[in-house]
């Protein structure tokens, strides 16, 4: 009996140090000060060294910092009133992707209503990020109930050449697809060669955020996956709620497969960012390159220690480091 109890001590010890050095493996968020609210958050650094953050709510907050630890401040809206498209859900938006290309700004934005597949994928322009500069273009994507996707989440890269970008997008349904976008001065046209790179074949398809990034001579596709962005964190599995992986590819049309192999449109992704400790359900990302911190990860995430609603998410971010031709934290 003694021998038993024995075991089964050690046994929980070892399983308990196994789960804690499971979540030990993620630093925590790096610091942030200021008005720290978030949700899907593009982050961008002007020429000039001053840290331009946007999110999802308010027709797309601004906020402004010297430094990617803050303080941040809010400084206004990218679009005033409500978007020139119009859908349901163009007084709210969601989901910017900022993107500089040959002087321009480009505020890429989504326009819908949650559970809707009735949505759009708009676009805004300045030459400065400062609010009361952007100009409202309108349309570059859009989805009906027919619609194999949900035209949300987008986001912008560049291929191999100048002239070669391509916009992917979408959530749920069907997931993620792509395709080639022409890029003249304030004007931005899709081509019609959309393709699937990412599906998720499980449960009801919980896959979102696709932002693409490049780094050496491949293309990296970090996702959103798992539960969102309502949560019981006393019954939901903790690996089933938001969390952040990573595909790859030698094209920025793909295939892209994960670390092992898996093709991203089989469910595939190897997870680069998790929840662990008091933080909770991470995701929302996006990448960019700062001369003071590297490539640096950007995301936001719930503390469960102050509370799990949509109002308390808050902005992190951490230093990507490369091994082996993958990203880690």
């Amino acid at each position: 009996m003694r021998t038993t109890m024995l075991l089964s001590a050690l046994s929980a010890f070892l399983l308990a140090s196994l789960a804690s050095v499971a979540q030990a493996q993620y630093p925590d968020p790096g610091a942030c000060t200021g008005d720290c609210f978030t949700h899907d958050p593009a982050v961008v650094k002007r020429a000039d060294g001053k840290y331009f953050r946007f999110s999802t709510l308010d027709l797309i907050g601004i906020w402004t910092a010297d430094s990617l630890s803050g303080p941040w401040t809010r400084s206004g809206s990218v679009i005033h009133g409500a978007s020139v498209i119009n859908m349901p859900g163009n007084d709210v938006l969601w989901a910017p992707d900022v993107v500089y290309i040959r002087g321009i700004y480009y505020c890429f934005y989504s326009v819908s209503t949650s559970g809707s597949h009735v949505s759009a994928i708009g676009y805004a322009t300045s030459t400065t990020l400062e609010s009361g500069s952007w100009k409202d273009q309108g349309i570059v994507v859009t989805s009906t109930d027919s619609s194999p996707y949900n035209a949300i989440d987008s986001n912008v890269v560049n291929g191999t050449g100048p002239n070669e970008w391509y916009i992917q997008w979408g959530s749920y349904w069907n997931n993620i697809y792509q395709a080639r976008v022409a890029i003249n001065g304030e004007y931005v046209f899709r081509s019609g060669n959309e393709h699937q790179i990412g599906y998720e074949p499980s449960g009801n398809h919980k896959m979102e955020g696709s932002f693409i990034y490049k780094h050496d001579n491949f293309w990296y596709m970090f996702l959103s996956k798992g539960i969102c962005c309502t949560y019981h964190p006393d019954t939901d599995p903790i690996d089933q709620v938001y969390h952040i992986t990573v595909c790859r590819s030698g094209n920025p049309a793909g295939p892209y497969v994960d670390k092992s192999d898996v093709s991203c449109t089989n469910g595939g992704g190897t997870t680069v960012l998790a929840s662990h400790g008091n933080i909770y359900a991470p995701g929302g990302q996006g990448v960019f390159h700062d001369d003071a911190h590297g490539d640096v990860l950007y995301y936001h995430y719930l503390d469960l220690n102050v509370g799990v609603d949509y109002s308390q998410s808050k902005f992190g971010w951490n230093v990507l480091r490369w091994v082996d031709g993958w990203p880690t934290i």
